[in-house]
């Protein structure tokens, strides 16, 4: 009787497992097919999209592999971007299970600030950090040697000084979400705040020209995002002890 439930407790767990790859391959078919779309529909909309990328910028290529290249580059990226609220929420899915209700909820709540934070930095990247260094850059090359920006070129730099900016404005989301479960508290935010701070100094100087203007540009709204996520910390760190102490108020 001891072996017959054995084999059934190792059936059930089979099975689990089995129902878990069978949402986990749901959960990646749809990502996959949604991203997919939209890459379809940004291909096909792309020569109205590269004028917005480029700003009209006389841009070369070198071959016609580099026109599939950088067109299927500005695609995947942009869909990839579109596409991550879609994929978090699969994501969110496929965990649900494992969390509690109030986990659950709370993860939920945090896709749609994740999709337009990362938008607010990418935009912050887009219109101000990367036509300053460009333009700084530029005007530095074009003292000496006539300048020729071929596409690639101009859009893994494009890439390289927008796409950081994105997930570092999701640093106040990131700490309010920790918080929420318990994984760090304000305090301790307070603690590592130096070494953010130098992290956040590091990104600047990584992604700007060598010239103090152009990184206090950048550091000044990263310690500013770092501190905002402190307060909002702070909040739902405060808000989380009411909600214990009313459920137990001994």
């Amino acid at each position: 009787m001891r072996e017959a439930h054995m084999d059934k407790n190792a059936l059930e767990a089979e099975q689990t497992l089995v129902e878990h790859l069978t949402d986990l391959r749901k959960a990646v078919i749809s990502s996959v097919v949604f991203f997919l779309a939209c890459f379809i529909i940004i291909l096909v909309s792309i020569d109205h999209v590269i004028p917005l990328l480029t700003d009209e910028s006389k841009l070369v290529m070198l071959g016609p592999l580099d026109v599939v290249r950088f067109y299927t580059g500005i695609a995947g990226s942009l869909s990839l971007g579109l596409s991550a609220p879609f994929i978090g929420y699969q994501g969110w899915k496929f965990v649900r299970p494992a969390l509690t209700n109030q986990e659950s909820r709370t993860a939920l709540s945090f896709i749609p600030g994740i999709f337009f934070s990362f938008l607010a930095g990418i935009s912050f990247g887009f219109f101000i950090i990367f036509p300053t260094v460009y333009g700084f850059l530029m005007r530095i090359g074009s003292n000496n040697f006539d300048m020729m920006i071929t596409a690639k070129e101009y859009f893994s730099f494009m890439l390289m000084t927008s796409i950081p900016l994105g997930f570092l404005f999701e640093v106040p989301l990131f700490l309010m979400f920790l918080t929420a479960i318990g994984i760090i508290t304000p305090a301790k935010l307070g603690e590592i705040r130096k070494y953010g701070y130098l992290l956040m100094a590091i990104v600047s100087a990584l992604i700007t020209p060598p010239d103090l203007l152009s990184q206090m540009i950048v550091l000044g709204p990263l310690i500013g995002l770092y501190e905002l996520g402190v307060l909002l910390s702070k909040v739902v760190y405060k808000r989380k002890e009411t909600a214990e102490e009313q459920v137990d108020p001994t």
